[in-house]
């Protein structure tokens, strides 16, 4: 479907049934506030600086620019730099939560327009600016997970932007490019170290004509819900660039945690 045709149905949508704010549900009365209403979007908070040039935690108060936090200090991460759109905190947090684990699959819409903000963001703000090409490749969910949740958040975060680039011709193009080979605990239980083994051997490059030959030498967006310790990003930014040969890799997120 095309965006304008897309757009006249959504239109027609919304004269039936007036649209509702995500979070709280009031009716909305203007075009201008899609999503929102001006209550609800005071309550997400844009991630602004001070934070971490590499994995994008966020800090409070005066700080050079483009420092490197303790925490990234000793570990080799597999990606370039990682950026979030939103604190993972309050509505924000509500909100991936719901999508993520009570199948309100409604609010990838929202959520990914929330993560265009990260372009935002001056190093990714300049590549788009100079038209760097970039491959939008999701976090691949293990089918078992996949069956339990009936979709794959991250992939359907990267279908709304690449809609959105469409719209907006930016630089970016598609690709299910990782697999997971194998069934893990879920992240949120386990410390830093122990994400870090759960995920040892977790992703692999998808098998397929022409899966290679997209990455390789190519720019990496790769796209999730949340980053918490950039333990899965780095996981799958390290079997892009070892078994696809991806010259560049940055994850984006909606949240930041």
């Amino acid at each position: 479907m095309t965006a304008t045709a897309r757009g006249w149905i959504e239109g027609f949508l919304g004269l039936v049934y007036p649209r509702n704010c995500v979070g709280c549900e009031c009716v909305l009365d203007s075009d201008s506030r899609p999503w929102f209403c001006e209550s609800c979007e005071g309550k997400l908070h844009r991630i602004e600086p001070p934070f971490c040039s590499v994995c994008g935690q966020t800090y409070e108060g005066e700080m050079a620019s483009g420092f490197q936090c303790a925490n990234c200090a000793g570990i080799d991460l597999a990606f370039d730099f990682a950026i979030g759109a939103y604190r993972n905190e309050g509505l924000a947090r509500e909100l991936v939560h719901r999508f993520k684990y009570e199948g309100e699959s409604h609010l990838c819409a929202p959520l990914g327009r929330m993560l265009r903000e990260v372009f935002e963001e001056e190093r990714l703000a300049a590549s788009v600016k100079n038209g760097e090409e970039w491959v939008v490749i999701p976090v691949p969910l293990h089918r078992r997970r996949q069956r339990e949740r009936q979709y794959n958040q991250s992939a359907e975060l990267a279908r709304v932007l690449r809609r959105i680039a469409r719209e907006e011709n930016l630089p970016l193009s598609g690709l299910h490019g990782l697999r997971r080979t194998r069934y893990t605990r879920r992240q949120a239980s386990l410390d830093r170290t122990d994400r870090l083994k759960n995920l040892k051997g977790a992703f692999a490059l998808r098998r397929g004509p022409g899966i290679r030959r997209r990455i390789e030498d190519a720019a990496i967006l790769l796209v999730d819900d949340v980053c918490t310790t950039g333990a899965t990003a780095s996981e799958c930014a390290r079997v892009l660039r070892e078994e696809g040969g991806a010259a560049k890799i940055v994850v984006i997120t909606v949240v930041r945690g």
